[in-house]
C-alpha cells in the first residue's frame, strides 16, 4: 500500500479535517481516505460508471413516442377541463 504525504496544508483546513474526524470518531488518516475513496474514482468505478451510461443510453433509445403515446400534461390539463 502506498503512502501519501501532504505538506503546506493551511490550518484551517486542517482543523476542518481535524473536527470532521474526530465527529466521526476516526483518525485524520482513516477521514482522509474515506474523502479520497469517495471522491476520487477508481478505474473499476469508472468502468461501471460507464457501463451505467450505456444501459441508461440504450433505455433511453429504446423508448420511442411510438410505443408510448403517452399525452403531454398540457394535454392532459386541457382534457380535464373539458369534461
Amino acid at each position: 500500500m502506498a503512502t501519501l504525504y501532504v505538506e503546506n496544508v493551511p490550518e484551517e483546513l486542517y482543523d476542518a479535517l481535524k473536527q470532521r474526524a474526530r465527529g466521526r470518531r476516526k483518525s485524520i488518516s482513516a477521514e482522509v481516505l474515506d474523502l479520497l475513496s469517495e471522491h476520487i474514482p477508481t478505474e473499476a468505478e469508472l468502468a461501471r460508471r460507464r457501463s451505467l451510461l450505456r444501459q441508461a443510453l440504450k433505455i433511453q433509445r429504446s423508448s420511442s413516442a411510438a410505443k408510448f403515446p403517452f399525452q403531454s400534461a398540457e394535454e392532459m390539463q386541457r382534457e380535464d377541463r373539458s369534461r
